[in-house]
């Protein structure tokens, strides 16, 4: 390594990569770092992926944040892995290069009919309800009932979301063309369906709690619940017992109906040019714990089904991948190939582990990666070109930085105070261009999306 302050450089601003930033500021005082993301948003799935009407969760932006007020640490906004800089270019300007780069791609259900309209992704519905700027539109017109196919909390999410009334979504920060779409929808049942039963279920019990409490929603369970596995766990104890005391629940005049139907798999999605049923499979446990199939079918009619069974990480380009376990390989975080460990590079997040724990596991995550390249960083090598602020200016790129982003951040709220809501997220990307470059959006930007 040089003599010059270390040089770190950070691919991705969501919650793992600013865990990161944190844990190496604190960790050596000499380190500068430069965050790079594809957006000009910090904060990744915690502004994109947690539900707008889980507002403690979104309390955590401000210790997310910390990094930024040191004078050591840059924002590179609006620059892409692999068509703006190239990784080589990065492992060449930097003495170590952290990819943070989460899990943007969803599970398939691998059915007949998956292809028809209405089968959707949650994963990209609830990019949509966050105000994603690549967030496809998500029409509910002519919509009765809608089926979710998982028993995790993002399931939950965007069961509850479809659910809610109007008055609790309305102080959201939901883009009002989303707010709009989904206060106005006629969607009077929704299904949650999982293929185990709900002592294997993965969601945490207050969000579960949330959920089957719904005002003017009745829970309606499609099977008994069972007593409680002897090697249960607290969470999986408190969550059949909130099933139990939802079986009792009666709503009187509900405006809409919470279907829980564990034990059952999609075979089918049916229609002749947009999904209009669900054919499921009532599913067991074999000898080998492993589910199957009974025989036993029977339809669900509906014309909205997402898959809420999974996420995938996606090859970052110049960087090794497993695709099939969807991640960049490793070693506790530092990167490997079929050679061997990469030098001064490292992994955190789920494009490091997958797709587990929540946004706070990303905390100690990010830590024991980081933990390995400060013991590393007098081995490292040490940069031998630019680093991305020069390359870029060299190429006549212009990234945005963290002062457009706090440009951004006050316009939001400037807008959500005229609605008497706390923001309204800005969700296209030309809006987002303009008051990165002129300081303005082109238009309204409670309508944006509109």
């Amino acid at each position: 390594m040089t003599a010059q302050s270390p040089r770190v450089a950070i691919v991705g601003a969501g919650p793992s990569g600013l865990y990161a930033a944190n844990a190496l500021l604190g960790g050596n005082e000499d380190v500068r770092i430069d965050i790079l993301d594809r957006l000009p948003t910090p904060y990744g799935l915690l502004r994109y992926g947690v539900a707008p009407d889980h507002t403690s969760m979104q309390g955590i932006q401000r210790v997310l944040a910390e990094p930024f007020a040191s004078d050591r640490v840059r924002y590179f906004g609006m620059v892409e892995l692999g068509s703006d800089i190239t990784a080589d270019q990065l492992r060449a300007g930097y003495d170590a290069v952290v990819y943070a780069a989460g899990a943007s791609e969803d599970r398939r259900l691998d059915v007949r009919g998956e292809e028809l309209p209405g089968s959707r992704s949650a994963r990209e519905f609830v990019a949509w309800y966050c105000g994603h700027p690549d967030a496809e539109p998500q029409p509910l017109d002519g919509m009765d009932t809608a089926v979710t196919f998982g028993v995790g909390n993002v399931a939950i999410d965007v069961a509850r979301i479809l659910l809610a009334d109007a008055e609790h979504l309305g102080q959201t920060d939901m883009p009002q063309h989303v707010l709009d779409e989904l206060t106005g929808h006629g969607i009077t049942d929704v299904w949650v369906v999982g293929r185990r039963g709900p002592e294997h279920a993965t969601f945490t019990t207050t969000e579960l709690r949330e959920l089957l409490n719904l005002e003017g929603v009745q829970p309606v369970l499609h099977d008994p619940v069972p007593d409680d596995p002897e090697d249960a766990d607290r969470r999986v104890r408190q969550n059949l017992a909130a099933l139990r005391d939802a079986a009792e629940r009666v709503v009187e005049a509900p405006r809409a109906r919470l279907n829980l139907a564990f034990w059952r798999r999609p075979v089918e999605l049916v229609g002749a040019s947009a999904v209009r049923a669900v054919v499921l499979e009532r599913t067991a446990l074999d000898g080998d714990g492993r589910v199957v199939g009974t025989g036993e079918r029977e339809v669900v009619h509906a014309q909205l089904v997402l898959r809420a069974i999974g996420y995938r990480g996606q090859p970052l380009p110049g960087v090794p991948f497993d695709p099939e376990a969807g991640v960049v390989p490793n070693e506790d975080g530092r990167v490997v190939d079929a050679a061997g460990p990469r030098p001064g590079e490292y992994v955190v997040g789920w494009i490091k582990r997958g797709p587990l724990g929540v946004i706070g596991t990303n905390k100690s995550d990010a830590a024991a990666t980081v933990r390995n390249l400060l013991t590393d960083l007098d081995s490292l090598p040490g940069p031998s070109g630019p680093d991305a602020g020069t390359l870029l200016h060299e190429r006549g790129r212009e990234p945005s930085t963290y002062a457009d982003w706090e440009r951004i951040d006050a316009a939001e709220r400037a807008s959500g105070a005229r609605y008497g809501r706390p923001r309204v997220k800005v969700a296209t990307w030309h809006a987002l261009f303009d008051l990165v470059r002129h300081g303005r959006a082109g238009g309204p930007l409670e309508r944006e999306g509109s």
